[in-house]
């Protein structure tokens, strides 16, 4: 569950490294979550008072969801804004990370960090969306609990039960500012 590019240049190998960072903060507090009603998700978003995994919140509308859902956190910001990165902990299963409209980018295998670039992250108020992505199984599993007139999926998988264990789902977190020493 990693990356790493290697580069090859005539005889030499050298392999690319994440760069060295030190935690500057970690991002604690609510969080507003929203997800899409097509697939079953609150009508609403909801507050998230901390990062936790979908399929053990109370809401069958999130326990049983899968598609995506955004993050949205103020970010207040004073300190320096060069040489700073945004690591997501643990996310299930992808994300796009956007600071104030701007996507920084999206991420798929640890370490789920994305750089920020210079300007990006402003002093004052910023406005931090995460995009989370997840599998399709929990869906699948909640609707066959379901009379099929209330089901959103069809499909011809069969092992997935209305007793088969839920995935992990989510941003898990927690999300930490890196910045490089």
């Amino acid at each position: 569950c990693g990356s790493i590019f290697v580069v090859f240049r005539g005889q030499q190998t050298s392999v690319a490294r994440v760069p060295e960072t030190v935690e500057h903060s970690t991002l604690s507090g609510p969080w507003s979550v929203s997800f899409d009603p097509a697939w079953g998700g609150p009508q609403r978003p909801v507050e998230f008072t901390e990062l936790t995994d979908w399929s053990v919140h109370s809401e069958p509308g999130i326990r049983f969801y899968s598609g995506t859902a955004v993050y949205r956190k103020d970010l207040p910001w004073n300190g320096e804004t060069r040489g700073l990165s945004i690591d997501l902990g643990e996310v299930r299963e992808l994300a796009e990370v956007k600071l104030n409209g701007r996507s920084l980018g999206i991420v798929w295998a640890p370490p789920f960090r994305v750089a920020v670039p210079d300007g990006a992250l402003q002093k004052g108020n910023n406005r931090l969306e995460i995009e989370v992505v997840n599998f399709w199984p929990n869906r699948i599993i909640g609707d066959a609990g379901l009379p099929e007139s209330k089901r959103l999926t069809r499909t011809n998988v069969r092992q997935l039960t209305s007793k088969t264990k839920l995935m992990k789902s989510g941003l898990l977190g927690p999300v930490k500012i890196l910045r490089q020493p």
